[in-house]
C-alpha cells in the first residue's frame, strides 16, 4: 500500500513492473504510476499526487479529497436497531457510538 498526503495507493505487480494507482478518490482516477522497484514506485506515486494537486491549482479547481469524513453505512434493520439501542444505553447519539466503535477497532489493530 502506498500513502501520501492522505491519498492511498494500491500496488499491482505485472510482468516485472510495479503499478500504483490511487484508490480513495472515488470513481475519478487522479493518479497512476509505475516503476521497476518499490523505492521508484513510492517516488513516482508522490510525484503523481504532487502533479495532480499542482494541476488543480493551475486549473482553479478543488482537488478530489481522499476522505470526506462522511460515510454511508448499510447495516440492515436488525443491526441498525441493536446499534441504536446500544447508543441509547451509552447515552450518546448513534453517530457518536459508531465513531467510537470504529476508533476502538482501529486502535486495536
Amino acid at each position: 500500500m502506498l500513502e501520501y498526503k492522505g491519498y492511498l495507493g494500491a500496488v499491482v505487480y505485472d510482468d516485472g513492473v510495479l503499478h500504483g494507482r490511487v484508490i480513495n478518490s472515488g470513481a475519478y482516477p487522479i493518479a497512476n504510476c509505475q516503476a521497476m522497484d518499490v523505492e521508484g514506485l513510492q517516488s513516482e506515486f508522490r510525484a503523481s499526487i504532487d502533479e495532480y494537486l499542482a494541476s488543480c491549482v493551475e486549473d482553479g479547481v478543488e482537488p478530489v479529497k481522499p476522505f470526506s469524513g462522511d460515510l454511508r453505512l448499510r447495516l440492515g434493520s436488525d443491526l441498525h436497531h441493536q446499534a441504536a439501542v446500544a447508543a441509547m444505553d451509552a447515552g450518546v447519539s448513534l453517530n457518536a457510538w459508531i465513531r467510537q466503535v470504529v476508533e476502538d477497532a482501529v486502535q486495536a489493530r
